[in-house]
């Protein structure tokens, strides 16, 4: 018999299912499986955007009296959306409690400073236009999904990755749970009609891996972004790539 229950012929060969895997395709145990999704973080995968939040961020701080973070340690308080961001920043400060109207008035002051200064510094990691590019003549769909606010993430996407087609591009807005809570990555998988074990999830933070483990899609850890490897690998990345033209072997 093989795989499929068909009897073999008398001395037919054995086939290894792996020699018979075409380009495009990745084995799941022993399941052929061809992607035709590529969902994207934002910030720090398809645009380096950390000076300029950082810069908003701190903008914000010393307003208040309070000492300013380092573009390195920025890395590590963004990725879980603005509120969070806000509460995890004034707790390291010493302001371990915020109210939500308290909050709602930093994410306020945070925006305006953002939107005054976000295309000073932020531009797409060397790479990533050319891999869109490729992924569009492959016709591999692909879409964006952020903790950043809605607003901003079609703003930002319109604007520095203007060469850019996306089939979706998703930020956050109210109402609608963060990453890593799975329903809007898999909204997108079904609105565009793929199944999410056919989707390529790429992030750079365990906000992003864990979302797409929790939505059952491949998860591709990028280095070069904002966090490490060993934070992507214990938070579930199935694969990570140092450049973004190795995303084009996991397809």
């Amino acid at each position: 018999m093989d795989d499929f229950g068909v009897p073999k012929k008398f001395g037919e060969p054995e086939i290894d299912p792996e020699a018979w895997v075409a380009p495009g395709t990745v084995l799941v145990g022993k399941v052929i499986v061809e992607h035709k999704l590529v969902i994207f973080d934002l910030d720090g995968t398809l645009l380096d955007t950390i000076e300029d939040i950082a810069g908003a961020t701190n903008r914000v701080l010393e307003a208040r009296g309070l000492a300013p973070f380092s573009v390195e340690e920025t890395k590590l308080l963004v990725g879980d959306g603005i509120e969070e961001m806000v509460r995890r920043t004034f707790a390291l400060r010493g302001i371990g409690t915020l109210s939500d109207a308290e909050v709602a008035g930093v994410v306020t002051d945070y925006r305006r400073e953002y939107q005054s200064c976000w295309r000073s510094h932020s531009r797409p990691y060397p790479g990533v236009p050319e891999l869109l590019v490729e992924l569009a003549r492959r016709r591999v769909k692909t879409a964006i999904l952020s903790n950043k606010s809605h607003l901003f993430t079609t703003a930002m996407t319109a604007e520095l990755l203007a060469g850019s087609r996306f089939d979706l591009v998703r930020g956050a807005v109210p109402g609608v749970p963060h990453k890593p809570d799975p329903a809007s990555a898999l909204s997108i998988a079904g609105e565009l009609g793929v199944e999410p074990a056919a989707c390529i999830f790429l992030g750079d933070t365990n906000v992003d891996m864990k979302t797409a483990t929790a939505a059952r899609m491949f998860a591709v850890g990028a280095l070069w972004g904002f966090r490490t490897a060993d934070e992507l690998l214990a938070s579930g990345a199935a694969a990570l790539i140092s450049s973004p033209h190795e995303l084009l072997g996991l397809l």
